[in-house]
């Protein structure tokens, strides 16, 4: 019945019937009054957590797929560190797949893909400019603490390593080798990044989604 009223169940966090919590599978009868309440939104005395239907989430939960929608959200996500899924041609039946796979949270604009049964956990996501759906997800989820930047590379969304000076020396410019000493590289795509004007500027633009995750 929710559902059928456009609420997919990723955005229910607890349903009250006639006052007393009840699931998703409760047979509702004529006169029944049911509230329904979003995550962080439940009533006094009821967000303990031992009534709601979801857990809290945890570090390790944090892990992301996000639609054709999201490109610029997902970009923004690795850059604070978190495991996040995308691809351009992703269809709806491989990013459910995905999801139960992989045990990640679906990120989206389309409410019908978080009405599928198979997707357990995911943000229907309002805003749409990237900023301010990093700051939509990053308050709902509470991001900020686990905050990781520079761990994964933003094209590939595998994990940053150090990388010695003989394995750069034919991959950057002279310039730079002669001015930087630190190099991290992507096993996946074989770019290789350091510390200069860029790093900068995405250190300030990370800076600057760290305090709009926690305002």
């Amino acid at each position: 019945m929710i559902e059928a009223l456009g609420v997919p169940h990723t955005e229910v966090d607890l349903i009250l019937r006639n006052g007393h919590p009840t699931g998703f599978d409760a047979q509702i009868q004529p006169g029944d009054l049911i509230e329904v309440y979003p995550p962080h939104r439940a009533p006094p005395g009821m967000a303990d957590g031992s009534l709601l239907l979801r857990a809290p989430m945890k570090a390790a939960d944090l892990r992301f797929i996000a639609d054709a929608h999201l490109g610029g959200l997902a970009q923004l996500l690795r850059l604070g560190g978190f495991d996040t899924r995308f691809d351009n041609n992703f269809a709806d039946d491989a990013i459910e797949r995905l999801a139960q796979e992989e045990s990640r949270i679906v990120l989206t604009r389309d409410r019908e893909l978080l009405k599928r049964r198979a997707v357990l956990r995911g943000c229907y996501v309002r805003a749409l400019q990237p900023d301010e759906q990093w700051r939509e997800v990053a308050e709902r989820l509470d991001l900020a603490p686990h905050l990781r930047a520079f761990r994964l590379c933003l094209m590939c969304n595998a994990p940053l390593r150090p990388a010695a000076a003989d394995e750069i020396d034919h991959r950057v410019p002279d310039g730079v080798r002669q001015r930087h000493t630190r190099f991290v590289t992507c096993d996946v795509c074989h770019r290789v990044f350091w510390e200069g004007s860029h790093w900068k500027r995405m250190r300030a633009r990370i800076d600057a989604l760290a305090e709009a995750a926690q305002a």
